[in-house]
């Protein structure tokens, strides 16, 4: 089974960065299509950004287009979000997942993370 840690989230002010990060144990990530979400408290989780596991090809969220970058990290077993220009509704629990496709809907990614704080707060 595959497990996922996610790390890199904390506090941070508005305008500033993060790069969160997606390692798995006993499993090559680029086999699987890896997505980010993250879920608001009383909202629905959400996808924010993708890397498919064919051709590398990467997917984002209106909301963060042009300042969240996913990437893989092959040689570390890892696909870090680089997320810049933080704003306060980013505010969230991050999720990482592992599915066979770059698909939004959250119940087709079969392996979930614990998740990560992040907190946009002046």
């Amino acid at each position: 089974q595959v497990q996922l840690v996610e790390s890199g989230g904390g506090l941070v002010q508005p305008g500033g960065s993060l790069r969160l990060s997606c390692a798995a144990s006993r499993w090559t990530l680029t086999y699987y299509s890896i997505g980010w979400f993250r879920q608001a408290p009383g909202k629905e989780r959400e996808r924010v950004s993708c890397i498919s596991n064919v051709g590398g090809k990467t997917s984002y969220a209106d909301s963060v287009k042009d300042r969240f970058t996913i990437s893989r990290d092959n040689d570390k077993n890892t696909v870090d979000l680089q997320m810049v220009n933080l704003k306060p509704e980013d505010t969230a629990v991050y999720y990482c997942a592992a599915g066979t496709s770059c698909v939004e809907i959250v119940t087709d990614y079969n392996y979930w993370g614990q998740g990560t704080q992040v907190t946009v707060s002046s």
